[in-house]
C-alpha cells in the first residue's frame, strides 16, 4: 500500500455539493431556455448564479483541492466560476454590448465553454458513468447554446435548455448518490465507478 493510500482525505466529499450547486443553478436557467417560463423571467436565476452555482460550488472546489482531487478542483471551481461571470455578464455587462453583435459575444462566450467542457468530458470518463453523463450532456447544452446564440436560432437555444435540464437532473442524481452512499455507508445509488 502506498503512503498515499493510507491517508484519508481531510474532507469529506465536497462532491455532493457542488455537484447539487451546479444543478439547482442549470436547471432554473435551463428551463427559461427551453422556454417553459418567459425569457423575462430570466433574473430569477441571478441569485442562484451568484451564491449557489458560483460561490457554494467554487468552494467545492477549492475542498476538492485539499482532497487532492485535481478533476473536482477543476471542474468545480471553472463552473462555479462559470457561475459568476454569467451574474457578472447578465448584471453588469450584457446591456452594454452592442445589439447587433451581442449574440455574436455570448455565443463566443458559450463556445469557449463548450471547449472547456468537452476536453474534461475526456477525463470525466474515468470518474464515474454518472459524472461522464453530465459532461457528455453539458458539452452538448453548450454546443447547442453557442450556435443558437451566434446564429440567432432560437430553436438551437431552446435545444439547449432541454439538454440542460438533462444534465441537471443528472447532476442531481450524482449529488444525491453521493449524500446517500456517505450516509447509509454502503452504495445505495449506484454512479457506475471506473
Amino acid at each position: 500500500m502506498s503512503p498515499q493510500a493510507s491517508i484519508s482525505p481531510p474532507f469529506a466529499d465536497p462532491a455532493a455539493l457542488g455537484l447539487g450547486a451546479f444543478a439547482m443553478t442549470t436547471f432554473v436557467l435551463s428551463v427559461i431556455n427551453a422556454g417553459l417560463i418567459p425569457k423575462a423571467d430570466e433574473p430569477v436565476v441571478l441569485g442562484l448564479a451568484l451564491f449557489y452555482g458560483g460561490i457554494a460550488q467554487f468552494s467545492a472546489g477549492i475542498w476538492e483541492f485539499a482532497n487532492r482531487n485535481v478533476f473536482g478542483a477543476t471542474a468545480f471551481c471553472s463552473y462555479g466560476a462559470f457561475w459568476l461571470s454569467f451574474w457578472f455578464l447578465s448584471v453588469f455587462s450584457a446591456g452594454s454590448l452592442p445589439a447587433a453583435n451581442a449574440g455574436k459575444a455570448v455565443g463566443l462566450y458559450l463556445l469557449a465553454w463548450a471547449i472547456f467542457t468537452a476536453y474534461m468530458t475526456i477525463s470525466a470518463w474515468r470518474v464515474s458513468m454518472g459524472v461522464f453523463a453530465v459532461f457528455v450532456f453539458l458539452t452538448l447544452t453548450f454546443i447547442a447554446l453557442f450556435l443558437g446564440a451566434f446564429s440567432g436560432a432560437t430553436g438551437l437555444t431552446v435545444l439547449g435548455g432541454w439538454l440542460g435540464i438533462v444534465t441537471a437532473l443528472i447532476a442531481w442524481y450524482c449529488s444525491l448518490a453521493v449524500v446517500a452512499n456517505s450516509t447509509f455507508k454502503r452504495t445505495l445509488l449506484p454512479v457506475g465507478r471506473r
